[in-house]
């Protein structure tokens, strides 16, 4: 599939068939705007409200799926009560079998992480089941950190680097964004159901390009190249779209 970072030759998306579609949504840059740091996000107050009725209408077939760990977003998104799957697939509710994964040398490699973020004057965000180091405050730093991730990896054989938006992560190996995909649709509120997925970061791609390959589509959220057919510009633009969707309205970007 060929990638696209070209806007203007991307449409946006059209309207969900509540009777047909399954919704799967990425938290940061996609449903919230992305903050200086992590916990400085700021979550619409409806939010919670149009996710939990966007997924009655759904019949339940919504789901969020994140980097995040699975607490921080049951806790940004209180009085949303469908799955959720946290730390790229590692920690997931609502699952029919249980997906938790303690990875070996966990919090050896959190300390790690969070001293070498410390030493170098950049931010580590700890993460349930591994961890990031953003350069955002210093770009020129993202060689040193991508180096630093790598040569981890290479001894904590647990652990995948993952890159994202302006930072490093290390994920659990064997877990990612699109193996979640595949295990949601198989739950019966999913299951034969067309399946859409909408991100924003080099993380999302995989589970873009999943839903694109299995009979559904993505929406890319901002610039940047992706597989996905579909964009819109900004998180709000999204949130619109899934309001429009609870109205029974095509979204028209």
């Amino acid at each position: 599939m060929i990638l696209d970072d070209s806007p203007q030759t991307k449409p946006g998306p059209p309207a969900l068939n509540p009777y047909g579609d399954a919704l799967f949504l990425d938290f940061d840059g996609c449903l919230v705007e992305i903050a200086p740091t992590p916990d400085a996000i700021k979550v619409p107050d409806d939010l919670p409200h149009v996710l939990q009725e966007l997924a009655a209408r759904l019949n339940g077939a919504l789901a969020i799926v994140s980097g995040r760990s699975l607490h921080e977003l049951e806790t940004f998104l209180q009085g949303f009560d469908g799955p959720m799957v946290g730390s790229h697939g590692a920690e997931a509710r609502g699952m029919t079998a249980p997906m938790a994964h303690q990875p070996v040398g966990l919090s050896d490699l959190q300390q790690e992480m969070a001293d070498f973020a410390s030493q170098s004057g950049l931010l580590y965000e700890h993460k349930s089941h591994g961890g990031a180091v953003h350069f955002r405050s210093d770009p020129t730093r993202q060689a040193q950190v991508e180096g630093f991730a790598h040569a981890l990896a290479e001894r904590y054989r647990d652990f995948t680097v993952q890159p994202a938006k302006m930072a490093v992560e290390l994920r659990p190996t064997g877990f990612s964004k699109d193996g979640a995909l595949v295990l949601l649709s198989e739950l019966s509120a999913f299951e034969g159901r067309r399946p859409v997925y909408a991100g924003d970061d080099t993380t999302d791609e995989p589970a873009l390009a999943w839903a694109e390959a299995n009979g559904g589509f993505g929406i890319k959220i901002g610039a940047g190249e992706s597989v996905a057919r579909f964009r819109l510009p900004e998180p709000q633009q999204l949130r619109g779209w899934l309001s429009a969707a609870l109205e029974g309205e095509a979204w028209d970007v």
